[in-house]
């Protein structure tokens, strides 16, 4: 099993494969994607052009985070609430995808939309996920459908919670890097396997 120590972010096993590239408004970071062991990382930093936009960087990709113009962001890329509804709309997505391919299910096309609303910090959040299913389903085959939607890694994660721990780390200790495995490619199996 791969593994990286607590403090300094070393890894110890199973490297798969190193890149490094230059990412937007920041110095060169490298990604790792390693086979199991350990957990996956992503690696954010403070963009250059604006209060809040921030460069994110995950094993495979690199992206901007930022708030909309009018709410004093630069609107540069979605919100950190437009990233939560899109990882468990496109898990989901991706999820129904699977389950369907594995059963050579005439699925033609599937298109999701989640909504978010919490009206104050101390209050519950809401996440409506609609579902549009287009082929030659039964009933009984979009009924699984949606139902293993429900059971996509992210809707699980969500749904029952999670713990976060957070650490100060001294500059100069936190590594420039993102670590990326198959953990989301093999929760999404198991999902479609009960």
């Amino acid at each position: 099993m791969g593994a990286m120590t607590t403090a300094s972010g070393v890894l110890k096993k199973n490297r798969l494969s190193r890149r490094t590239g230059m990412t937007t408004g920041t110095p060169r970071a490298e990604t790792l994607v390693m086979a199991d062991g350990g957990p996956d990382s992503v690696y954010m930093r403070e963009g250059k052009y604006g209060p809040y936009q921030v460069v994110v960087r995950s094993a495979s990709s690199t992206l901007i985070v930022d708030e909309p113009f009018g709410a004093g962001g630069l609107g540069s890329g979605p919100t950190p609430f437009d990233l939560l509804s899109a990882a468990l709309g496109s898990c989901a997505l991706m999820t129904m995808r699977r389950y369907a391919t594995d059963r050579e299910w005439p699925l033609e096309q599937l298109v999701v939309r989640v909504s978010h609303d919490r009206p104050a910090l101390a209050s519950m959040d809401r996440f409506l996920m609609e579902i549009q299913i287009e082929g030659s389903l039964t009933a009984h085959q979009l009924d699984a459908l949606v139902d293993v939607a429900t059971r996509c890694p992210l809707h699980v994660t969500m749904a029952r919670g999670s713990d976060i721990e957070t650490r100060l780390i001294q500059p100069g200790e936190l590594p420039d890097m993102a670590i990326g495995k198959t953990a989301h490619l093999r929760a999404m199996k198991e999902a479609c396997e009960h």
